[in-house]
């Protein structure tokens, strides 16, 4: 009997209750607003309550469904308090994406103050380890048939960057975390992924100099930055069946920039471009 090619599709998310932290802004908006657009019902999480609701009365405005939670991220309590009135409202919940998280660099170590350590990893790691424990649990409760868990982690999980000690340490345990966790829920069919954001346009580059955004177009082997529905796209695929063998992967998003060093090359025939 000939098998049926079937086109590959989106449905499969559909109904599908989300969670996306710091959804306000940068790849988390953009990941909530592909959620929405693609039949899932979402809760936006971010600490700003007009830019957290202004996404998510878009996504409604859309035709989406979504509702906005005040959230700290960077408190453990205050994440708990978001997955029990995600449940609470939706009644259920199949995946969390942790995306919030701060940037922290351009000094070497010994000049980052305790102050700063304490900031970044309670943001960063814990706030990153409170979603994946209050997430799992209730995803276990409603017995979730795709159940999820995606961090936006960075190629600095990857590969270290200079100045950047306290970041890297933060992503580099996210990773680790993704694919400890990978093999705790492996069997209960809850996959865990992280990806890997390279130099991406989000506001987590503040106000960098003309000169610094020059340098990353220039340091990317795709001469670009990328744009934060490059990672949203990812996160759909991760949330949906077609993924479902896809677990504790990292995965970059950088236009090589994390695939190796870059060194001299000069082509034979660069007439093939004419």
């Amino acid at each position: 009997m000939k098998k049926e090619n079937k086109a590959l599709s989106f449905d499969s998310v559909q109904g599908k209750v989300a969670i996306v932290t710091g959804a306000s802004r940068g790849i988390g908006k953009a990941i909530a607003e592909i959620y929405g657009a693609n039949g899932m019902k979402v809760v936006c999480a971010a600490r700003s309550q007009e830019q957290g609701q202004a996404v998510a009365d878009k996504i409604c405005e859309e035709g989406g469904e979504a509702i906005f939670i005040q959230t700290d991220c960077s408190d453990a309590k205050a994440i708990k308090h978001l997955v029990d009135e995600t449940v609470a409202y939706f009644g259920r919940l199949d995946g969390i994406v942790n995306n919030a998280g701060i940037g922290q660099g351009g000094t070497p170590l010994h000049e980052y103050e305790t102050e700063e350590y304490d900031q970044i990893f309670d943001l960063n790691s814990k706030g990153i380890f409170a979603g994946m424990k209050y997430g799992t649990e209730a995803i276990l409760r409603s017995h979730s048939e795709g159940g999820f868990l995606i961090n936006v982690a960075s190629i600095a999980g990857i590969m270290a960057q200079r100045g950047q000690s306290l970041y890297t340490a933060t992503k580099f345990g996210v990773v680790g975390m993704t694919k400890a966790a990978a093999l705790d829920y492996a069997s209960y069919n809850i996959t865990v992924n992280a990806i890997c954001p390279g130099y991406t346009k989000t506001s987590i580059f503040g106000n960098a100099p003309e000169q610094a955004m020059a340098f990353f177009t220039k340091d990317c082997p795709a001469g670009r930055m990328g744009a934060p529905e490059e990672c949203a796209y990812l996160a759909l695929f991760l949330a949906s069946d077609m993924a479902r063998y896809i677990t504790g992967a990292a995965i970059p998003v950088d236009g090589a920039l994390s695939a190796g060093s870059k060194n001299v090359s000069q082509w034979k025939h660069p007439e093939i471009l004419e």
